[in-house]
C-alpha cells in the first residue's frame, strides 16, 4: 500500500505591485498628491491677493475715469442721469480726489451709520495682507469698502471711492473655485508624475529585492530566488549586491551544515563500535598495568591518559553542528602541565618541531581541562603540520607558547616559525569545511577550537600572520590570581 502524501503548505499568494492600503506604492500615491496638493494650496492666498488687488486696481481706474466727466461737462455740472450711469458704470457710490492737501468730492452717495472698513493701494502704504482677501469673503454681507490709490490719468494725491464689497466677494468666490479645480488637477497630475518616477526608480527595485528575500526564505535551494542585480551604483544597486552576498554565504552556510549533520550521523552511527573498542583498550592497559616491567611502567600512564580522554571524547561525540558541546566545568588548571599533554598529542618533539614553553610552571588559568587540551591540541597540531609541509623549510621548526595577563582574563599566544596562515584562508579561517589552508584538510578542527573557546566565554582568534608564521591568540576570562615568582623554562617538548 502506497505512503500517504504529506500534506503540504499551501504557498502564499504573491502579492501585486500595488496593493491598497498597506503597499508601499499606495501609500506613495497618496502621500505625492498630498504633498503636491499642499504645495498647490501654498500659491491660493498670494494668487488671492493678486486678483483682489487687481480688482480694486479696475475699479479705481473707471472711479478715476468718472471723476473727469464734470470737468469736461458745462460749467463743471453734470446731471444726475449722468452721474448714476457713471457709478453705475464704476461700480462705486462716491467719488473723492485728494488735491494739495484737500480733499473734494466729485460724486457723493449716500450716508451710512456704519463706516466703511479702510483699503490703501498707495506705494508708500503697508497694502493688503495674504489673508485680506479670506477676510473679505467671510465678512458680514452688505459692507462698504473705502478705496485708496494714487490717479493715473491726472494730477493728485490720491484718488478714492465708496462701494460695497458684495461683487468683490462674488469674483472672490468665483476666482477660488476656479484656483482649486486648477490646484486639484495640478496636483493630481504631479502627484502621478512623481508617483510614476519613483515607483519606476526606487519601489520596483525595493519589490524585486523583497520578492528574492521571501522566495529565498521559502526555498533557498531555489536558483530564480536569488536577486538579479540591475548593476546600479546607488544605494539600492548596493543594497542588491549586499543581498546577493549574503544569499551566497547563507547557501554556502546551510550546504555546510548539511554536511555536517550527515557526518554527525555517521560518526553517531559508529560511536558504539568505537567504544566498544576503547573498552578492550582499557582492559588491555589494565592487564599490562599488571606487568612489572619498568618501560610499560613508565609509558603506562600516557596511554592511560590518552585511553581516559577518548572514552571521553567517544561517550559525548560530537559532530559539529549537530550534537552540542558538553558545557565547560572551568577549573584552575596549571598550564605547563596541559601544554605537555598537548605537546605529546600533538607529535612535537626535539628531533623535529620543538615546544618552546615562556610559561612559569605554576601559573594558572581557569578553564576546562579536557577542553583546553583539545584546543591547544589543535594548535599545536596545526602549527606542526603548517612547517612539515615546507619541503626547502632549513630552520628548525619551533612552536613558541607565552602567557599574558589582563585585568580579567588571561591570553595565551601561539606562535610558529612557519610560512604563516594564507590570505585566502584567513577570511574564513574558523568556518567548518572551509577555513583550511591544506589541500587536505577538513577545516573542522579551528573552527571546534574556536567554539570550545567561545563555550568558555573568550574567543580564539588570529592575531598576526605573515611569511615568518602566524600568531594564535587563546582569551580565556576569570583569570586566577597572578603567581608573584614565575620562573622560565627555557625548553619544553614531548
Amino acid at each position: 500500500m502506497a505512503d500517504a502524501p504529506t500534506p503540504q503548505e499551501p504557498p502564499r499568494p504573491e502579492r501585486p505591485s500595488f496593493y491598497w492600503p498597506g503597499g508601499l506604492s499606495a501609500r506613495l500615491l497618496i502621500l505625492t498628491i498630498f504633498f503636491a496638493a499642499f504645495a498647490g494650496a501654498l500659491t491660493i492666498p498670494p494668487a488671492m491677493l493678486a486678483f483682489e488687488k487687481q480688482w480694486l486696481l479696475d475699479r479705481v481706474r473707471a472711479a478715476e475715469l468718472a471723476s473727469l466727466a464734470p470737468e469736461a461737462a458745462p460749467n463743471r455740472v453734470v446731471s444726475e442721469q449722468l452721474k448714476r450711469e457713471l457709478l453705475a458704470s464704476a461700480g462705486v457710490e462716491i467719488v473723492a480726489i485728494s488735491e494739495e492737501g484737500i480733499r473734494r468730492l466729485v460724486f457723493s452717495g449716500p450716508r451710512t451709520v456704519q463706516p466703511p472698513y479702510v483699503v490703501d493701494l498707495r506705494d508708500n502704504a503697508p497694502g493688503l495682507g495674504l489673508m485680506a482677501p479670506f477676510r473679505t469673503l467671510l465678512g458680514p454681507e452688505g459692507r462698504r469698502m473705502r478705496v485708496m490709490a494714487e490717479p493715473r490719468f491726472r494730477k493728485a494725491d490720491f484718488i478714492e471711492f465708496v462701494a460695497r464689497d458684495t461683487e468683490l466677494k462674488r469674483a472672490l468666490a468665483d476666482y477660488l473655485g476656479r484656483l482649486l479645480l486648477i490646484v486639484a488637477f495640478v496636483s493630481f497630475m504631479a502627484g502621478l508624475l512623481v508617483f510614476g518616477a519613483l515607483n519606476l526608480f526606487l519601489v520596483r527595485p525595493m519589490q524585486r529585492i523583497t520578492n528574492a528575500m521571501e522566495r529565498f526564505r521559502a526555498d533557498p535551494e531555489d536558483p530564480d530566488a536569488r536577486v538579479q542585480l540591475s548593476g546600479r551604483r546607488d544605494e539600492i544597486g548596493r543594497a542588491e549586491a549586499e543581498l546577493d552576498r549574503m544569499q551566497a554565504d547563507l547557501r554556502a552556510a546551510l550546504n555546510s551544515r548539511a554536511r555536517l549533520a550527515a557526518l554527525g550521523e555517521a560518526v553517531a552511527k559508529i560511536n558504539h563500535d568505537l567504544k566498544n573498542m576503547l573498552t578492550s583498550a582499557q582492559i588491555a592497559s589494565e592487564r599490562l598495568a599488571a606487568l612489572k616491567d619498568p618501560k610499560v611502567t613508565q609509558a603506562l600512564p600516557r596511554l592511560e591518559r590518552a585511553l581516559d580522554r577518548a572514552v571521553k571524547l567517544a561517550t559525548d561525540v560530537l559532530a559539529y553542528g549537530k550534537t552540542e558541546v558538553s558545557p565547560p566545568e572551568a577549573k584552575p588548571v596549571r598550564l605547563v602541565a596541559v601544554l605537555q599533554g598537548a605537546a605529546e598529542e600533538a607529535r612535537l618533539s626535539d628531533e623535529g618541531v620543538r615546544l618552546v614553553c615562556d610559561v612559569g610552571r605554576a601559573e594558572q588559568v581557569l578553564a576546562d581541562p579536557d577542553q583546553l587540551h583539545r584546543i591547544l591540541a589543535n594548535l599545536l597540531r596545526n602549527a606542526r603540520e603548517a612547517i612539515e609541509h615546507q619541503p626547502e623549510r632549513r630552520e628548525p621548526g619551533r612552536v613558541c607558547v607565552t602567557l599574558d595577563h589582563t585585568d580579567e582574563l588571561v591570553v595565551i599566544r601561539v606562535a610558529d616559525n612557519g610560512p604563516g596562515v594564507p590570505a585566502r584562508a584567513q577570511e574564513r579561517l574558523f568556518q567548518p569545511f572551509a577555513g583550511s589552508a591544506r589541500p587536505d584538510g577538513a577545516g573542522l578542527g579551528l573552527a571546534i577550537a574556536r567554539e570550545l573557546a567561545l563555550a568558555h566565554g573568550g574567543d580564539l582568534l588570529l592575531a598576526d600572520s605573515s611569511g615568518e608564521g602566524a600568531v594564535f591568540e587563546l582569551r580565556l576570562p576569570g583569570a586566577p590570581p597572578k603567581v608573584s615568582t614565575r620562573p622560565r623554562v627555557a625548553k619544553t617538548s614531548a
